[in-house]
């Protein structure tokens, strides 16, 4: 048994504190201000926090979905990889699928909305589906910004099998961005969610917020010349993951916790990435499907694949019936990462929202 000292004491009450002043110092504060801004007549909405662009809301035709993209810190550090809307230099060039931060599923009623890309041919497109947004209803700024949109979930005839309305709220500070997701989808027609690996809320995660790993991996340049890197000599990713559960790096992928962040360095600072699941999510608390590569993802309709097939979780509704699902992202930038005393309190108080 470890033996306890006054000393030994002294410094658990001082690194106490210290988490304690670091968390205080960051979430105290003051908001910066908000812009929410429409692009023109592109597709397109500008989210400005503190006169700093974070990020934007792209629905243009050429997409499957709906995204944001890129994500900014509050440093300007991009946290979300570029391929392959705009590929940056050594860029991992897998799962074209992957942009910035979105929402989906990989069977909907046979229909695969997580994985549609430009990359699927022509002749197998039948098999996926679309999410198409055809109306902005909301931008307002402030210490709080707001954005919603309603989109379709659409096959390839354009039969609307789910309508989706999402609200967005963006707010920052110094050194943090916040994104609450709030997405409500109701069924057209009977619809089934069937227990699926891909899904729901899902980022791709810059370069440099990976895992190392052994693998060899293939990049592209932002002009389009790939290369292989061999397993164990990338010398860019430097990411790891931590859960609510204390799990770390690839023992995340496939447990629940009620929130799950990835931590690493670009540049000089430590970023931080969190996503906080909702009490009142379907089957709370979240599996995460959290890998190395950089898919940072909350899927609690995944159980099945999750749990070796011990249990499933089949989401049905019936036409005219609806679902909520609620999240949100934290991203910090700083000389400290988010540690799980400060990530618990912010899972409470975002608990308490109604």
């Amino acid at each position: 048994m470890q033996k306890i000292t006054m000393v030994s004491v002294l410094k658990y009450a001082a690194l106490n504190l210290l988490a304690l002043s670091s968390f205080y110092n960051l979430f105290a504060q003051t908001k910066q201000l908000v812009k929410v801004v429409k692009a023109g007549k592109e597709n397109k909405v500008n989210i400005f926090i503190g006169e700093k662009l974070f990020t934007s809301f792209l629905y243009p035709d050429s997409l499957e979905k709906p995204v944001l993209f890129p994500v900014h810190a509050a440093n300007g550090a991009i946290v979300t990889r570029g391929f392959p809307l705009a590929a940056q230099p050594n860029d991992p060039n897998d799962h074209p699928h992957h942009i910035g931060i979105w929402f989906n599923f990989e069977n909907v009623n046979g229909l695969d909305f997580w994985n549609n890309s430009y990359a699927i041919p022509e002749e197998k497109k039948q098999l996926y589906g679309w999410i198409k947004t055809d109306r902005i209803l909301q931008t307002s700024g402030g210490t709080k910004g707001i954005l919603s949109y309603h989109a379709n979930w659409v096959n390839q005839h354009n039969d609307v099998l789910a309508q989706e309305t999402t609200r967005f709220e963006f707010s920052g500070t110094t050194h943090q961005r916040i994104i609450d997701r709030i997405t409500t989808l109701k069924a057209s027609t009977d619809l089934l969610f069937a227990d699926a690996k891909d899904g729901l809320l899902g980022i791709r995660l810059a370069h440099a917020l990976q895992m190392p790993t052994d693998k060899d991996q293939k990049f592209t340049d932002d002009k389009g010349i790939e290369t292989i890197v061999k397993g164990g000599t990338d010398n860019i990713a430097g990411g790891n993951y931590t859960s609510s559960e204390g799990k770390q790096g690839d023992s995340v992928w496939s447990t629940r916790g009620r929130w799950c962040k990835v931590d690493g360095k670009i540049g000089r600072d430590s970023i931080s990435v969190a996503i906080i699941d909702y009490p009142a999510n379907p089957n709370y608390p979240t599996f995460w499907h959290a890998r190395g590569y950089g898919l940072f993802a909350a899927n609690p309709l995944g159980e099945k694949i999750f749990t070796n097939a011990r249990s499933a979780k089949n989401l049905a509704l019936k036409k005219g019936e609806s679902v909520r699902f609620r999240y949100r992202i934290i991203i910090v930038d700083g000389k400290n990462t988010m540690v799980p005393k400060q990530l618990n309190v912010l899972a409470d108080e975002f608990a308490r929202l109604k």
